[in-house]
């Protein structure tokens, strides 16, 4: 080999080296929200004649050793956010939100919502819980009721466990940026509401 191939053969392997060594920096800088953080369900046949309403229970396992918020943000099928809130939930506190009255009457634009999709970021930042300003942190319980209406059978409830979801950086920045907007244009229609208990 001549010289010259023997100094591009080793700039270009000090390149890659180095390459390789600066995009693992960008990956150690951008650190992950903890796990445990975020949870997602649906609800469906709401604010359906003749059927029972919907209920969500929040609980706090009181893992993180204080009280923690639950934030909440209720999408419609068009995947627009249209109600948020907080609720914080004291350890081992249980929390029940009715899909009807807490979670779904008050949206952001004036439609029914019959169906859609719930999302719950554990975060800190009790007793406040501004959903605008979600912070991470473990470990919110969920469970939803589901009112299903086959054909030909009349209305019953199922009940499954929120699923964990991987909470990138984006999702924070997308909900808590339209919970934002939502809670500064929306004169009030946007909000959720914490149901009982704590």
């Amino acid at each position: 080999m001549d010289r010259t191939r023997v100094l591009r053969l080793l700039t270009l392997t000090a390149l890659t080296v180095f390459a390789v060594v600066l995009a693992t920096g960008i990956t150690w800088a951008q650190t992950p929200p903890p796990a445990d953080t975020f949870k997602v369900n649906y609800f469906s046949n709401a604010h359906t004649a003749g059927a029972p309403d919907g209920t969500v229970y929040l609980s706090n396992p009181g893992t993180s050793g204080g009280t923690i918020c639950a934030m909440v943000y209720v999408i419609n099928p068009s995947q627009e956010l249209l109600e948020c809130c907080g609720c914080a939930i004291t350890p081992d506190g249980l929390r029940t939100l009715s899909i009807n009255n807490n979670l779904t009457s008050n949206p952001l634009t004036p439609e029914t919502l019959t169906s859609g999709t719930i999302k719950v970021i554990s975060s800190a930042g009790a007793p406040t819980c501004n959903p605008g300003k979600p912070v991470p942190t473990p470990a919110i319980r969920a469970w939803a009721t589901h009112i299903q209406t086959p054909t030909g059978f009349g209305p019953f409830v199922t009940e499954t466990e929120f699923l964990d979801a991987t909470l990138s950086s984006y999702e924070i920045t997308h909900v808590s940026n339209l919970c934002k907007s939502i809670q500064a244009n929306g004169s009030g229609y946007g909000v959720c509401s914490c149901g009982v208990g704590d």
